[in-house]
């Protein structure tokens, strides 16, 4: 049987390779490559808010993670064959375990904020909440865009 210690390990460090799979979708987190990269900038008013959620990740990490806990778990029990075949159904059920947790851990609140831009256009932008940045209908925003990534910020 697999020793708790062991299966804590090997849980704590799942855990921290999902965490790490999660990357932010925040209008003031910029990527490597959008760094000192040249942005477009609009300015309009916000015609509507509107809450979503934003689904997380789906990676091969996450359910290979959960396949090697479960079948390291698995094969802890029994023995001879009994083993084999609760180290596979170990693998499986931990493959997909893993995988829905990594997507429910790095799912995150959003919000639709919908512009008129100051062009007469209408467009709107999905990003996830921020603590510091409150949008209200009527604020005037700035929408910048960089390789294709929009972000509205006030």
């Amino acid at each position: 049987m697999l020793k708790p210690g062991i299966f804590a390990v090997l849980f704590a460090a799942a855990t921290l390779t999902l965490g790490g799979c999660a990357s932010s979708l925040t209008g003031d987190s910029y990527s490597r490559d959008e760094a000192r990269a040249v942005q477009t900038v609009r300015m309009g008013t916000i015609e509507s808010l509107r809450p979503v959620k934003i689904e997380g990740t789906k990676t091969p990490i996450g359910g290979g993670a959960g396949a090697v806990i479960g079948g390291v778990a698995g094969s802890g029990v029994g023995g001879g064959r009994g083993s084999a075949v609760a180290a596979v159904i170990g693998a499986v059920a931990g493959g997909l375990l893993g995988a829905a947790a990594e997507e429910g851990i790095t799912r995150t609140q959003g919000v639709e904020i919908t512009v008129r831009e100051d062009d007469g256009s209408m467009r709107a932008y999905v990003q996830a909440v921020e603590e510091n940045q409150i949008f209200r209908v009527g604020d005037r925003v700035r929408i910048m865009t960089v390789n294709g990534t929009s972000r509205v910020t006030h």
